[in-house]
């Protein structure tokens, strides 16, 4: 709690960048960049340059609400006439062939010059530090790391930049990339330019190249940061706030006004019935998403149809409360994610919800030779079949899994807030919002709640906390459940910022499943 500024994410490190730049005078803007940038060096599996990036700004001052798309977008060259040439039935999980442009970069910079105080030399001076002088590795990070050993052992620039003498840093262990550290310091000295145009574009291409890769030049040159109107919903009189396609905001929005039709608050806390609900609306929402979520550039979308009250209430036609359906139409596989969400407020009230990601944990699992950088995979997120709204196609943006929120009441700010997991991500958005509005669960109570996660088709997983009594009588609705499955338990790791208008003071939540925290001054 605290009265003037409030920052909050998943690394106890990076919050504290993000603390000292607000106690310089940066504003949220400022602030939340900080820590994104120092999270892509302590949480490396998670985060980075080679990313992309979404977020919601409020601007308090002119209380306007500013929506970011720092997604990157397939290569000129990638279509899919040569995959199929090639013999694929879907793009490589791995590999350069799952690299579309990084946008993250671009979409922190454009903040910080379009909203921020301070310049990026100053923003990034925790980032170097930590890349430079090494920092110790936390416990959920080294988990992660070591998870994912076997894909940095399959290239050496991924192995030599990574790994420690071919074996993942330990929990407490000190932990120094050089490499990334000269990397920031050239966007510090010399502007993104130098990512987007110059020296490191350059390295990023040849390294394509030598890899059988498909980036070019004019990837970089012609990627822009797309500057959106947020998309929200009502939920009980509380507004909720998302991004619009090709990121998965909408089915949040979706689950919630299927929910919305529902007492929700009149269950017990995760007992069968209230799960039952929630893992039913999202089994409709996400066979929605994973039929129409793509690039809005190219494809006709029917946002306006998926978020109508009216389709909500044909959609719980649907719903038998005593039995487990199969989803609608063929969902995709459960998507996991590396991901890190920030959250800032200022003692302006300025607000930014901002997640950025490299998909899977190392992402494509090829570090650019000589400059830190981890390209992520999320080309893998394309279709192979031409009928398909999110086939792949040149110079189009994938569809998205990480999505910043905000909520506003009565037409005011009133918290930033951000799940990160891949296809959690909306499941965790909702059983959040649930928690706060119908269960009236302070904000760490509403965090730290064990969670449902919906996988494919009738199978759920069941985080510890949930009663072997609500499992067993969601087996005899029908649901495939899984408890105690450590390959399968991820549900997600959120932080949130609310405003307590009565009293002007912020509150702040990190997950307990996470590093972090939250930090106020």
């Amino acid at each position: 709690m605290g009265p003037r500024g409030m920052v909050a994410s998943s690394q106890h490190l990076a919050t504290q960048s993000g603390h000292k730049i607000l106690i310089k005078g940066g504003n949220a803007v400022d602030a939340a960049v900080a820590m994104v940038s120092t999270l892509s060096v302590v949480e490396p599996h998670s985060s980075g340059l080679g990313g992309d990036a979404f977020a919601l700004f409020y601007l308090a001052k002119d209380k306007k609400l500013v929506g970011m798309n720092g997604s990157g977008r397939a290569p000129y060259r990638a279509d899919m006439a040569w995959f199929h040439d090639q013999g694929l039935k879907s793009i490589p999980e791995r590999g350069m062939l799952s690299v579309t442009v990084p946008g993250a970069l671009q979409g922190w910079a454009q903040a910080v010059e379009r909203y921020g105080r301070l310049g990026l030399d100053e923003i990034f001076k925790d980032a170097i530090y930590y890349a430079e002088n090494g920092f110790p590795v936390t416990e959920v990070s080294a988990g992660e790391w070591k998870k994912n050993q076997d894909v940095l052992l399959a290239h050496k620039s991924a192995s030599d930049g990574y790994l420690i003498d071919g074996v993942p840093p330990g929990p407490g262990q000190i932990f120094q990339n050089k490499d990334l550290a000269l990397t920031y310091r050239k966007i510090a000295r010399d502007g993104i330019h130098s990512f987007y145009k110059g020296e490191i574009c350059e390295a990023m291409v040849n390294f394509s190249r030598e890899n059988n890769g498909l980036i070019s030049y004019e990837d970089f040159r012609d990627h822009t940061t797309t500057w959106v109107d947020p998309i929200m919903t009502d939920y009980r009189g509380y507004s909720i706030i998302e991004l619009p396609p090709n990121g998965q905001g909408v089915t949040a929005l979706e689950m919630l006004n299927i929910l919305e039709g529902y007492d929700v608050g009149s269950f017990t806390h995760n007992s069968p019935d209230h799960l039952h609900m929630v893992i039913e609306a999202k089994k409709i929402a996400g066979s929605d998403r994973d039929t129409f979520v793509t690039d809005p550039e190219f494809e006709k979308i029917p946002v306006k149809k998926l978020l109508s009250k009216k389709y909500a209430a044909e959609c719980r036609l649907k719903i038998d409360p005593d039995n487990a359906m199969n989803p609608p139409c063929p969902l995709s596989g459960a998507r996991g994610s590396e991901t890190v969400f920030v959250t800032a407020v200022d003692q302006d009230r300025n607000a930014v919800s901002l997640i950025s990601s490299i998909y899977l944990p190392f992402g494509s699992g090829m570090v650019v030779e000589g400059t830190g950088i981890v390209l992520q995979n999320r080309g893998f997120s394309f279709s192979l079949d031409p009928a398909h709204f999110n086939r792949l196609e040149p110079h189009k943006r994938p569809l998205h899994t990480i999505i910043p929120g905000m909520v506003f009441k009565d037409g005011q700010f009133l918290m930033s807030f951000g799940v990160m997991g891949g296809d959690m991500q909306p499941q965790g958005h909702a059983q959040f919002l649930i928690n706060l509005i119908d269960f009236k669960m302070n904000l760490q109570e509403a965090m730290d709640a064990p969670r449902v996660r919906h996988r494919r088709d009738k199978e759920v997983y069941l985080e510890d906390g949930i009663s072997k009594d609500t499992a067993l009588l969601l087996k005899e609705k029908g649901h495939s459940v899984l408890q105690n499955t450590p390959e399968v338990n991820q549900v997600g790791g959120a932080q949130a910022i609310y405003l307590d208008r009565s009293q002007d003071v912020l509150l702040g939540a990190s997950d307990r499943r996470k590093d972090g925290c939250a930090i106020a001054c």
